[in-house]
């Protein structure tokens, strides 16, 4: 197990140096980002001060190094729109982004995993049915279509949740929802499928040959061993809703990252934008981690075949 924990942070680490380098020399790849900064009409001198201020006439790996030795700091450089440090900007950000991405999390397993484990455990039973449909339409309709649709209902229409900030604590319930409702669809066929598979296993009909309840048999058996394949999903989908949460964030006006990385985009503020996205890579790789640990404590072939 021990061999195992330090394989995957060691390519956890890896990859977060390839996310690094990947995000410093994309911008790169666009041209001379002083272009990105700076109005077209400006004088060439002013051109050539910002560029040496910001250090973009040193060579391509000096530039680089800088950065990723800064990161080491904490240091993501000072955002060109706000005018303050980008690690402080994104601190500000962070919390309600998590607040956001977790009450989505929350809401989507604790609707499409019982209905995946019953529908599963009662293929074409009228909750499969509505297990099937609901993971459907939560895959296929964008959730920013979803967010409008709720706002007209349920802010406008019915007055029952406000339609934008982060005021009160019924604020996240809208935006959670519209979210959540795309992992939820996910989850709802994953949990099915993975029940399926397993209730034809030896083990579970011995379990019911020994008069076990429905629910124990669930509870005990079918949901553990159909947990090792959620785990991995789920840890990727809140990396998914930890990053793509811009649309919601930008429709609700919820504080958050995916709103900050708006106004990074639309004010041209590209290292804004890198610290944002390296912030969004390290939550995603740090989850990755977190879920094979999980694997190591469910699975005994991971604990004793490392």
């Amino acid at each position: 197990m021990q061999r195992y924990l330090i394989s995957r942070f060691v390519q956890s680490i890896l990859l977060l140096i390839g996310v690094l380098i990947i995000i410093f020399f994309m911008v790169r790849l666009t041209g001379d980002p002083t272009s990105l900064m700076v109005a077209k009409e400006a004088p060439a001198e002013q051109r050539e001060a910002f560029r040496e201020a910001m250090g973009f006439n040193r060579p391509l790996y000096v530039q680089f190094f800088d950065y990723a030795f800064g990161i080491l700091r904490g240091d993501f450089g000072n955002s060109l729109h706000f005018r303050q440090p980008a690690t402080e900007l994104i601190l500000q950000r962070l919390p309600p982004t998590i607040q956001l991405a977790t009450a989505a999390l929350i809401f989507a397993i604790v609707l499409a995993v019982p209905i995946g484990i019953i529908g599963g455990s009662n293929p074409g039973s009228f909750i499969d049915t509505a297990g099937r449909t609901l993971g459907l339409v939560g895959q296929t309709i964008p959730n920013f279509v979803l967010a409008l649709i709720f706002i007209v209902v349920f802010a406008v229409k019915l007055g029952w949740f406000p339609s934008f900030g982060r005021d009160t604590a019924i604020s996240v319930v809208l935006p959670a929802i519209a979210l959540g409702v795309g992992s939820m669809g996910q989850l709802v066929r994953l949990t099915r499928s993975a029940v399926l598979e397993i209730r034809n296993e030896d083990y579970i009909r011995t379990a019911r040959s020994k008069g076990l309840s429905q629910i124990a048999i669930a509870s005990r058996h079918v949901f553990r061993n159909a947990a090792i394949a959620l785990i991995s999903v789920i840890s990727v989908q809140y990396g998914y809703l930890l990053g793509g949460s811009i649309y919601i964030e930008t429709i609700f006006s919820w504080p958050g990252l995916g709103n900050l990385l708006q106004q990074a985009i639309a004010g041209r503020d590209f290292v804004l934008v890198q610290a944002i996205a390296f912030f969004i890579a390290f939550f995603v790789v740090a989850l990755n981690f977190v879920a094979d640990m999980a694997y190591s404590l469910i699975d005994p072939r991971i604990r004793y075949g490392n």
